[in-house]
């Protein structure tokens, strides 16, 4: 079986998916909660920034602001939540990716979303494309709403990689004819597990690897 990796952030969709769930959440409402939210992740922004704390830890933790932001929420809301989202976000999609994943599923080739993002959101946003798997950061319920005390496994970096041999683990894969796609370095480990690698806008340095091994740049 052939598959096709396509991240969300910078692939699928052109832009930050953290930065419109911040005005979302800004401009929610029913919510009043913006200006906590923002003095919770200024400290670790600021720490991000005198490069104290790494990228992978820095996006986990405003992850888990964000969710603790929306505590008390039942799963009912936070889905009209991230729905009301989603459909902020069509008019960036980038057509060359859905183009590609169009063929894809036309060629009979499983399609999957791997990304940080999370997980009720992209289901929201790619309900109407041919997407045979879903891979995000899933949101902690404790009877039927957001703990307080937040804590979750944030589907980024090498993570991604886990989460896709764990979500294949029952299939036979054509690494070697599959797909993937991505924007960043931090995709790197993805996009070497295919034999048809593509660096979509690609961040600096993924350029830089795309050029030397000759990949597809889109």
């Amino acid at each position: 079986m052939k598959i096709a990796i396509f991240d969300f952030d910078g692939t699928i969709y052109k832009k930050e998916t953290f930065y419109l769930m911040m005005d979302h959440l800004k401009t929610y409402p029913t919510l009043n909660v913006y200006n906590k939210f923002y003095r919770s992740i200024l400290p670790i922004y600021i720490a991000y920034k005198l490069k104290m704390y790494p990228e992978t830890k820095t996006k986990k933790q405003m992850m888990e602001q964000y969710l603790k932001a929306l505590s008390g929420l039942t799963e009912s809301q936070l889905n009209t939540f991230f729905t009301e989202a989603a459909n902020k976000m069509r008019n960036d999609f980038n057509n060359k990716v859905l183009s590609r994943m169009d063929q894809h599923s036309q060629d009979g080739v499983y399609n999957m979303v791997v990304s940080g993002t999370f997980t009720p959101l992209l289901i929201a946003v790619m309900k109407s494309f041919p997407i045979d798997k879903i891979i995000g950061t899933k949101i902690p319920l404790q009877h039927g709403t957001i703990a307080s005390d937040v804590k979750i496994n944030h589907i980024q970096a090498n993570l991604k990689n886990d989460a896709i041999h764990a979500a294949l683990s029952d299939k036979q894969i054509d690494w070697a004819n599959s797909f993937a796609y991505g924007d960043s370095f931090s995709d790197l480990s993805v996009l070497e597990l295919v034999g048809n690698p593509v660096a979509v806008q690609p961040d600096e340095k993924l350029k830089a690897v795309a050029l030397e091994r000759q990949w597809e740049i889109l």
